[in-house]
């Protein structure tokens, strides 16, 4: 009966995890569902150049409403900025500034267009530099929240696409590039990320844009299919029109069953250790930080697809030892590490944090694309007081997806090993009392040094470094608590030290 198979209907959309699918309007009209999003960035890129006319924009005014209407909005679920462009970039708002789809709204109807030329990639260099920043209310890199641009054009740029949004797309931006009527599809094809047939539109006029918009969310939907299901992938879950897959990073293989990722030896990482090369390390000291270093390269699986290693020395200045893309095995590593020369000047902490951002982590020293989830890991050495700021490039570091470890000795204050370390604090800092512990590495210890792909989470480097001192350990050492996937000590067990007025720290539950 119509009654009975409304209702069946009704209970069968509603647990769909497919957006768009509507009854038969002549059994039983029901509500349009929205799409099962989880949180999103999306940025819209709207052309207003000369020759989009009047009637058309207001199309594209639609558009954008219609793609809004379909998306639960707000601070912690997706957030929307709409940015216009023609010879200039003009921010409509940020991501940041309204949190309601009347706001949006009202904002989109407000738009005056600005009717010049048409600089498209302009619009993705500010979209990369400026709409997709913490500061503009993108959450960080580290959260994989995704972040997409959606752009809209009609004609071909007058300006260059490519290169720009090649290194939009590395900065970890999804683009789809909309055409309408006289939009040239190269430019759409150079602009979009892979795979093409999913990111690039070409709608042949302005009046079969709504239309266009209706299937459009439907591809939003699918892209996020991931947060409306308990998918169990180990590492990520990538969705794909209708369904979902899980994927693994890079070098690791999917397992059987469709979720696990095959182990590795010692995961596949760029790591950038950061060494104080300060006065007040003296050289011996300084020579027992190289072996330091590299009895962690000897747990590394070094290779140009696997883990890539860089060393960067500071004191006064900063200088590149080698960068990622200069060794491709252990030895070679150890070996140009044992060479290194010490500085023997200042403490510029912050200065050196800076300088692992803008190019320790650069594509051009050897750092892989965001895009291939490679994971980049930071492991700052100091064992002294900076002489310079160290929050703004702490906070830099870690809002462009450098997981942090600070490792202090000595003279290290916890307050700026804790600024520098990644969330949970915790478990990325560590502090030792003295430099004489550190050629101690074997035998010493309760803890046994581990891979860090043995641990349920990708990499936990974390172990590694933490087992890593906790061997070391013949004198007082200041620990986090609760490490995870240790390969020793027994619940409750504790340690006790007199440094800093801080007695006892928990090992935590395992």
């Amino acid at each position: 009966k119509p009654s009975k198979i409304c209702s069946l209907a009704f209970h069968l959309l509603n647990t769909l995890p497919v957006c768009g699918r509507k009854a038969e309007p002549s059994l039983c009209p029901l509500p349009a569902l929205k799409c099962r999003t989880g949180p999103l960035d999306i940025v819209f890129v709207i052309d207003s150049s000369r020759s989009v006319r009047p009637f058309e924009f207001e199309t594209m005014r639609r558009f954008m409403i219609d793609i809004i209407g379909s998306l639960d909005v707000g601070p912690n679920a997706t957030r929307v900025g709409v940015i216009q462009y023609s010879s200039q970039v003009q921010n409509i708002f940020s991501l940041k500034t309204f949190f309601t789809r009347a706001d949006m709204e009202k904002a989109i109807n407000s738009i005056v267009p600005l009717a010049q030329g048409t600089m498209t990639g302009l619009a993705i260099q500010y979209a990369m530099n400026v709409a997709f920043t913490t500061q503009e209310g993108a959450r960080p890199l580290h959260k994989k929240i995704p972040r997409i641009a959606i752009i809209v054009t009609d004609g071909r740029p007058q300006d260059r696409v490519t290169e720009v949004a090649t290194q939009a797309r590395n900065a970890g931006i999804e683009i789809y590039a909309v055409g309408i009527q006289r939009a040239d599809m190269n430019s759409l094809r150079a602009m979009a990320s892979p795979p093409l047939e999913e990111h690039v539109f070409l709608v042949e006029s302005f009046e079969l844009i709504q239309q266009f918009g209706k299937q459009f969310q439907d591809k939003l939907c699918a892209t996020d299919l991931c947060n409306g299901v308990d998918h169990g992938c180990e590492f990520k879950c990538v969705s794909t029109e209708g369904s979902y897959r899980c994927v693994c990073p890079e070098g690791q293989q999917l397992q059987a069953d469709g979720k696990a990722c095959s182990k590795c030896g010692a995961g596949h990482i760029d790591l950038v250790m950061v060494i104080d090369g300060s006065k007040s390390v003296r050289p011996q000291n300084f020579e027992l930080v190289k072996q330091f270093v590299n009895r962690i390269v000897d747990l590394l699986e070094v290779s140009p697809h696997g883990t890539r290693v860089g060393l960067v020395q500071y004191s006064s200045r900063v200088r590149t030892e080698f960068p990622l893309n200069k060794y491709h095995s252990a030895d070679e590593i150890k070996k140009a590490v044992m060479e290194v020369e010490y500085m023997e000047k200042g403490t510029m902490t912050g200065l050196a944090l800076k300088h692992m951002v803008e190019h320790s982590f650069s594509e051009l020293e050897g750092a892989r694309p965001l895009s291939h989830n490679v994971p980049r890991i930071g492991l700052v050495f100091t064992d002294g007081r900076s002489q310079d700021d160290i929050s703004e490039w702490a906070r830099r570091a870690k809002d462009s997806g450098i997981v942090m470890f600070a490792v202090g000795v000595g003279k290290a204050v916890e307050e700026e090993l804790r600024a520098i370390a990644s969330e949970p604090v915790e478990q990325h800092f560590s502090y030792s009392a003295d430099f004489t512990t550190m050629t101690h590495l074997e035998g010493k210890g309760e803890t046994e040094i581990r891979s860090p792909c043995e641990c349920e989470a990708l990499v936990q480097f974390q172990t590694n470094t933490v087992a890593i001192l906790q061997s070391l350990t013949e004198k007082n050492i200041l620990w986090g608590d609760a490490w995870a996937c240790w390969g020793a000590g027994q619940p409750g067990d504790r340690l006790h030290t007199g440094k800093r007025g801080m007695d006892k720290w928990d090992w935590g539950k395992f």
